[in-house]
């Protein structure tokens, strides 16, 4: 059953994301609006072969539409989504902004999907670090119910939008070239050549000295998991990568649970791929995550630190799995309960 889809920041990294995912997976549509910012508005995009304009987003441009996909910000979509619920639309918002309202599933379809029936208008799309490590801690919840969890994310540029890939672009060619002075924009210090312990770049640390980034970690996780008993702690950092987040996950389970055990859960898991044979250098990498729906998984041993713990290497690509994939994948399970 084809359906009327509205994407809000079309023009945005996601949008972009968005409509490659909806093209390739033959996402039944009867009309596509592109929505976006006034100076976006008027800006030519192809879909299928076709061009549409975008639109410049207001209170009243949902009418007909089925479903809205946003991902514009927290601050648009508290704005925009309750009118798009009261013109009979079904919202799947990437930010922030709904995630932890209680009345508001938050969604992973390959751990949570029963969730969605749940919604009253909208879903909301978890963070991208979240999203891939969830997918890969859930078989060993399942299997030997997971206690503690101590993840270091690296983090890539495109997670921060557009003019991050920018500026991390430029940057490394001026360093490269040798010039000095090169004004940024948008991170604190030098992103080319470094590692930056703050996500977001231009939030403050927390009282308790923590980054939002990391307690989004932290609070989805458990909410996601159903399991406000899991403890766990993150550590969130952005590395000169374009595209790709690469996560170290340590987990302490209850049950005693072998690395041979974890990598025959995961040769079965619904979207992991299992890549661990570091003998031979196979391993999950950035680079390779590009493009791909699954999450990547490997380096996988035990903690011999701790009576039950294992240790993860855990990759994805963040503009698709860990953003518009994901939103997408929660749109197709919509379509099939109202067909149903």
């Amino acid at each position: 059953m084809a359906v009327n889809i509205a994407v809000v920041g079309a023009t945005g990294a996601v949008g972009e994301e968005f409509l490659r995912i909806l093209e390739t997976r033959k996402f039944p549509i009867k009309e596509l609006r592109l929505l976006a910012s006034r100076r976006s508005a008027g800006k030519k995009m192809q879909f299928r072969g076709a061009d549409y304009t975008v639109q410049e987003l207001s209170k009243h441009s949902f009418q007909g539409i089925k479903i809205a996909l946003f991902s514009a910000g927290a601050s648009i979509s508290r704005e925009y989504v309750p009118y798009a619920i009261e013109s009979g639309a079904v919202c799947v918002d990437n930010s922030s902004a709904f995630r932890m309202d209680d009345d508001v599933p938050l969604v992973v379809p390959e751990v949570n999907p029963q969730e969605i029936a749940k919604h009253h208008g909208v879903i909301a799309n978890p963070n991208c670090s979240t999203i891939q490590m969830v997918v890969a801690l859930k078989p060993i919840h399942d299997a030997a119910r997971i206690k503690r969890i101590v993840v270091s994310t690296y983090q890539a540029v495109s997670g921060a939008g557009l003019k991050a890939i920018d500026e991390l672009q430029k940057e490394t060619m001026s360093v490269l070239s040798g010039k000095e002075g090169f004004k940024r924009y948008l991170f604190p210090h030098q992103i080319a050549f470094n590692v930056l312990p703050q996500i977001p770049q231009n939030n403050a640390f927390l009282s308790n000295g923590y980054t939002s980034e990391e307690l989004k970690m932290i609070n989805e996780t458990k909410k996601i998991m159903g399991d406000n008993s899991i403890r766990v702690t993150a550590t969130t950092v952005r590395v000169p990568v374009v595209r790709g987040h690469s996560e170290s996950v340590n987990v302490e389970t209850e049950k005693k649970i072998t690395a041979a055990e974890v990598k025959r859960l995961f040769s079965k898991a619904p979207g992991v791929t299992l890549m661990d044979d570091p003998a031979n250098q196979v391993y999950p990498l950035a680079t390779n995550a590009v493009g791909k729906d699954d999450v990547f998984v490997g380096r996988i041993r035990e903690d011999e630190s701790i009576a039950n713990g294992i240790n993860l290497w855990v990759v994805s690509d963040n503009l698709r799995k860990g953003a518009a994939l994901n939103a997408i994948q929660i749109a197709e399970m919509l379509l099939c309960q109202t067909a149903g």
